[in-house]
């Protein structure tokens, strides 16, 4: 048994944005600059540009995949959406590691700068050998304290990073103006000098700066915590992108500007922006006083940047223990912060790790790398989501000029990577392939989710080449318990509903998932109202509980959730998807006459397809001793056979088999041969001739529950003539089990019918 409850929304805009430009002002200006003038001259500018310019195609994508799903895990969640689980395992595993690798690399410029001003010891670990320098110590200190603020959470993490962005950006406008008054702007000739190897070092020059470009794509993993992410989520991903390039480019110039750029190279100088700050700033006497600032700016830029990235690893962590691709108990939620404290734990131990024993040029590419691979998958499965054309994509942001930019955004992802070093793409791969190995291996045995690229192919098959069937069907996943979901609404029916759900979960081997959906009026914000759920509802709190002892008599796991919506109808099928169900049982509700004869709205009817199978129960008292199931071979009565098996091995119940046929001889074949099919071999078998309707009710008086599926009959005909299912759920007595069997269909035969 376990609760379960959602992240917090309490990110603005501003704390978003902050987040992006915090952590990508950091390493372009503070830790990198010596070594990318090295890497590129004057040119390096212009890399930091294409660095911009590539990220800005990808910022665009996860724009749009962000509106449509914001959810943890940013752009593991959409390519594990879009791509599937093996997928999902290979961009969540690169971009945790990545994100560690990251943090690593921007503590250890903190550790650089802390080292300047303190005396900070040397260590050397006992029985390793390892020895730990003066600003490897600083490091280990400030990811303490990076990890312990992310612990307290995300409100307080919003709050640090703006207050860390509002004094960085404004000590950095100051620096560049008195730098630009300094610039001989001579320094910069030739702009692709030959000691670099001329223009062919821009872009591995690109390469090595790419890890000042990773902060946009945080944003997207602290999604489910943003205020009105469909306007702030794009507006602070691809401004981001924007006002860091055209700081990076501002600031390098000025750097080269003021000394030359062979003296920026690490073999002069390890804080080469406090070399120029002291002759920027001495010009108006206060060199000290500039020294100063733009080391306390540094310590500012290497902490947003550490801090954001520790924040943003932990969420991919949490999501991808959400989607048990790994232990689901990193879900954990603290009691006191509602933070997940374990994953943030976790990401923390193995970032001190880093620090102890990474190189910061080595950490920087193969974090960068490691992105590039996620970001490359992130367009593809904007590709993926905007061509399956799924009804419940929805994004409030699309990106122009589709498909071009994020094909672009595929390729320039994928093809910076060759710009990189063997050893740092060989590292990164390591992740990658182990990332493959562990889906294979662990996550293919417990996942549930599959991915929207895999469902089209396979729902396609006969239209597909055969290769890409076989290979969607091999990666499929084939774990995880099955899922009964049961929304809970009203009290005089939920032991009913309780006691079948966890009948079919026992036989199935499955879990029980008791959703405690609350509505708030629409004058009330879903955030404001989720501080007030008791006044929402006072007796919430025992809904669950007697929907937990209800289960637990039958020795199934259950887990409970509350969901605040302004709907409680609709809300029923977002969360069987976002809980990822594979039956719902429900009550029946007043809603239901809205699709004669469907679990569906007539809106939903035309527009959607049902996420899994639902079963809808007219509850005159459960009794499953004599079952009938009329048929008359759809889709939706194998569910009704399905069902009625189940109920026969859990209660020993009698089952009945139901055909309306002019010929008894050919009545009695076909229910012979369906029954076989369909796991019901010693089902007693009725025929009946005559009125369809009327041979139901005559059957049913014999009945304690009947399990009718849902009807074929297009929208159109029912609004006009009604339905069959309704007319004979208003003339029995006993209870009625609507099935439905989630299928696709097309919008004609949602209109007339099969």
């Amino acid at each position: 048994m376990s609760g379960d409850e959602e992240l917090a929304k309490d990110l603005g805009l501003l704390s978003a944005l902050t987040i992006g430009v915090g952590t990508m002002i950091g390493a372009g200006i503070f830790v990198l600059p010596g070594q990318a003038a090295a890497a590129a001259g004057p040119a390096v500018a212009l890399s930091f540009v294409i660095g911009g310019v590539i990220s800005l195609f990808t910022a665009l994508s996860a724009s749009e995949l962000g509106t449509a799903m914001p959810k943890a895990g940013g752009s593991y969640y959409y390519v594990n959406h879009a791509l599937g689980p093996l997928f999902g395992s290979v961009a969540g595993w690169g971009n945790w590691m990545g994100l560690a690798f990251a943090s690593a690399f921007y503590t250890l410029g903190f550790g650089e700068y802390l080292a300047t001003f303190l005396p900070l010891p040397a260590l050397t670990i006992p029985g390793l050998g390892i020895g730990i320098t003066t600003f490897q110590t600083g490091a280990l200190l400030a990811g303490l304290a990076f990890i312990a603020v992310n612990y307290v959470g995300a409100k307080e993490t919003g709050n640090v990073q703006i207050v860390i962005v509002t004094l960085l950006v404004g000590i950095l406008t100051v620096f560049s103006v008195l730098g630009a008054l300094q610039a001989d702007l001579s320094t910069l000739r030739p702009f692709f000098p030959s000691e670099t190897g001329g223009a062919t070092a821009i872009l591995p020059a690109t390469g090595l700066v790419f890890v000042s470009f990773l902060g946009f794509a945080k944003i997207t993993t602290v999604a489910e915590e943003l205020k009105n992410p469909g306007r702030n989520l794009p507006l602070a991903v691809v401004g981001s992108v924007v006002i860091v390039t055209v700081m990076y480019a501002i600031i390098m110039v000025v750097l080269m500007g003021v000394i030359n750029w062979q003296q920026l190279a690490p073999e002069f100088t390890t804080t080469p922006v406090l070399d120029v700050a002291e002759i920027a700033f001495g010009t108006v006497g206060l060199a000290a006083v500039g020294v100063g600032l733009l080391t306390f700016a540094g310590l500012l830029a290497t902490a947003s940047s550490a801090n954001a990235s520790i924040l943003a690893s932990s969420r991919i962590n949490f999501a991808m223990g959400r989607d048990k691709l790994i232990s689901d108990k990193l879900n954990a939620i603290h009691p006191n912060f509602a933070t997940p404290y374990r994953s943030i734990a976790v990401t923390g131990g193995l970032i001190l790790l880093f620090i102890v024993v990474g190189d910061v040029k080595t950490l920087a590419k193969a974090g960068s790398v490691l992105h590039l691979i996620v970001y490359g998958l992130l367009n593809l499965a904007l590709i993926v989501m905007r061509e399956a054309d799924t009804p419940e994509y929805q994004p409030e942001f699309e990106v122009p000029l589709y498909p071009a930019v994020p094909i672009l955004g595929a390729i320039t992802s994928f093809g910076l990577i060759a710009f990189m070093e063997p050893v740092e793409i060989g590292l990164s791969l390591v992740f990658i392939v182990g990332g493959i190995a562990w889906y294979l291996v662990y996550a293919r045995g417990q996942a549930t989710k599959k991915g929207i690229l895999s469902r089209y192919i396979l729902n396609r098959a006969d239209e597909m080449p055969e290769p890409a069937v076989d290979a969607a069907t091999a990666v499929q996943p084939d774990g995880g318990e099955y899922r009964v979901m049961v929304p809970l609404a009203d009290p005089d029916h939920e032991k009913n509903l309780i006691t079948l759900a966890s009948a079919i979960a026992k036989q199935r081997g499955g879990t029980v998932d008791a959703v405690h959906i609350v509505t708030a009026p629409n004058q009330t914000s879903i955030s404001q109202a989720g501080g007030h759920v008791a006044e929402l509802e006072e007796d919430y709190h025992a809904v669950l509980d007697a929907a937990e002892r209800d289960a637990e008599t039958f020795g199934v796991p259950v887990e409970t959730h509350t969901i605040i919506s302004h709907r409680r109808f609709e809300e029923v099928f977002d969360a069987a998807s976002d809980h990822q169900a594979d039956l719902v049982v429900m009550g029946w509700p007043k809603g239901l006459r809205r699709s004669p004869g469907r679990v569906e709205s007539r809106f939903d009817d035309l527009a959607k397809d049902l996420p899994c199978d639902f079963l809808v129960l007219k509850d005159r008292g459960f009794d499953p001793d004599h079952v009938l199931v009329p048929t008359a071979g759809g889709p939706d009565s194998e569910l009704s056979a399905e069902i009625a098996s189940l109920l026969q091995k859990e209660y020993d119940s009698e089952v009945t088999l139901l055909y309306v046929s002019d010929s008894e001889a050919e009545g009695e074949q076909f229910l012979t041969e369906w029954a076989e099919a369909n796991g019901l071999p010693d089902a007693t078998l009725r025929v009946e001739t005559g009125d369809v309707e009327t041979a139901i009710e005559r059957a049913a008086i014999d009945s304690s529950l009947v399990i009718i599926g849902a009807t074929e009959k297009g929208l159109l005909g029912r609004l006009v003539r009604g339905s069959l299912v309704m007319d004979v759920v208003d003339d029995i007595d006993c209870s009625v089990l609507l099935a439905e069997q989630a299928r696709e269909r097309g919008l004609l035969e949602r209109l007339v019918g099969d």
